[in-house]
């Protein structure tokens, strides 16, 4: 099956002077659909799915986009961008201090902390670690304690309880 994405422009919500065009939901299509060189499930991100997508729904823009990543990125979701410029799908920023690295991932502007489990009763377990956009902080809590919440010091590469 072929996967499309409806796309549509909207105003940056973390930057209102830019716009960026979103995903507004995914549809599957047969691959047995005809396109100029054969059949849609034959011929990725072929034009013709896109005029197909165009004629069956009554407008719109239309990408393909791969369940499987093996082009534009990554299988889009409702809620992505789509860049015009690189020909790929990004997922929507999480809060306006990320920004995108090399290969368009969103990267806090605090390194991800590197202990993510604690030990408890001699057994390994995950924290729940958390991005604070007001302190551009993470923070992190035991799995069950909701009381106790740690604040990683990137500088020292420790969780500090609060």
């Amino acid at each position: 099956m072929a996967h499309f994405a409806r796309l549509e422009e909207e105003t940056d919500q973390y930057n209102p002077s830019q716009k960026i065009w979103v995903v507004k939901e995914v549809v599957v299509i047969g691959n047995d659909i005809p396109t100029s060189n054969g059949s849609l499930g034959e011929n990725d991100m072929h034009p013709d799915g896109e005029t197909y997508c165009q004629n069956l729904f009554k407008g719109g823009i239309w990408k393909q986009t791969s369940y499987n990543n093996k082009f534009r990125k990554q299988f889009a979701g409702k809620g992505f961008c789509y860049d015009f410029t690189k020909d790929r799908f990004i997922t929507g920023r999480p809060f306006p201090s990320w920004y995108l690295n090399n290969n368009d991932d969103w990267k806090a502007p605090v390194e991800y902390p590197s202990i993510i489990n604690y030990t408890e009763n001699n057994e390994e377990k995950p924290y729940v670690i958390f991005w604070i956009e007001e302190d551009k902080t993470w923070k992190a809590r035991k799995e069950f304690d909701q009381s106790v919440t740690q604040v990683w010091d990137p500088i020292n590469s420790i969780w500090n309880q609060i």
